[in-house]
């Protein structure tokens, strides 16, 4: 005998997607418009990137005025199209009483931390040089007067010498000492020739500027944690190509970013320029392999004592979630 299964009063039935029931034509409407998402983010990313642009370029023409306002809507506003959620945890360090600027060093595994990390601090980015050549890249990337090197171990004494001036003159800088992406499982050994700028001296009274250690994870998709197995789709590393990366990834939402600020770090408490990347690369993995695994993440202290370097940076393992 066949039973039959009644509802009570007053509910509708749940709507079943299953084959028969008469709901067959929703579940290909709903692939196409999950399908449909990249097109329609990126029908809000080329005027948002030309009306900004427009008036980043009027703001590097006036003499006075805020140069990184813009580019951080920007990137917010960006963020909010792809639908990412920036969560900030721990303070961001600012300019010094005695204006020393702030070097910001964060572990990298995405195009993504571009937008989020721009979205929350008040700095200029360095990056590769073959950025330089991107289309359309490159003039978002000069309108944000992004700061080129090459991923050498040594910088050419051009490059250090306009880095030197945009500290001098009061600018933050971004730094991904990695010299590439990661898989985002893992922290890659920073390069301490990268932290050859924490050295210059930037100051009237000579001083270097202050470094702060930055651990950044992307740690929801879809309102869900992220695990090994969806990791990937939002790092972006080897040879990905950039596009196929973005439509993967736009077709989902619900995308959250763990940024950790770490406590600043004076470079002058540091023995050399390879005790300071240990220090910097120590606080980066391990808060980044804290947010990996969901848990309770806080700001690394400052070291009380200088600290002595166990291990060159480039022979640092990594912290693995």
């Amino acid at each position: 005998m066949t039973q039959t299964t009644r509802r009570p009063a007053g509910r509708s039935a749940p709507l079943a997607l299953q084959a028969g029931d008469g709901t067959d034509w929703i579940r290909p409407r709903l692939s196409l418009l999950r399908r449909l998402r990249p097109v329609t983010k990126l029908l809000l990313v080329l005027p948002w990137t030309m009306v900004c642009g427009v008036v980043q370029t009027l703001m590097l023409l006036l003499p006075v005025g805020s140069k990184t306002m813009v580019p951080r809507l920007y990137w917010r506003g960006m963020c909010a199209i792809l639908d990412i959620r920036v969560r900030l945890v721990g303070a961001v360090a600012h300019a010094t009483a005695d204006r020393r600027p702030v070097v910001y060093v964060s572990n990298h595994s995405s195009w993504l931390d571009v937008l989020v990390l721009g979205a929350q601090l008040d700095a200029c980015f360095t990056a590769k040089e073959e950025v330089g050549r991107w289309p359309v890249i490159r003039t978002i990337a000069r309108l944000g007067r992004t700061v080129y090197v090459r991923r050498q171990r040594n910088s050419t004494a051009r490059e250090r010498d306009e880095m030197r001036d945009r500290l001098a003159a009061g600018d933050n800088l971004i730094l991904f000492p990695e010299g590439t992406t990661s898989d985002g499982a893992r922290v890659l050994a920073f390069r301490s020739a990268f932290l050859s700028i924490a050295e210059l001296p930037v100051t009237a009274a000579g001083k270097p500027p202050i470094v702060q250690p930055i651990s950044l994870v992307y740690d929801r998709l879809s309102g869900l944690p992220m695990g090994r197995a969806t990791r990937p789709y939002l790092a972006w590393f080897g040879d990905m190509d950039i596009a196929s990366h973005y439509w993967q990834l736009a077709q989902r939402g619900g995308m959250r970013a763990s940024v950790l600020m770490h406590a600043p770090l004076d470079p002058r408490d540091f023995p050399n320029r390879k005790a300071l990347a240990q220090a910097i690369w120590r606080a980066s993995a391990d808060g980044a392999a804290a947010l990996r695994q969901n848990r309770p993440a806080q700001p690394a202290p400052a070291p009380q004592t200088s600290p002595q370097p166990a291990m060159p940076p480039t022979a640092a393992p990594s912290a693995l979630a």
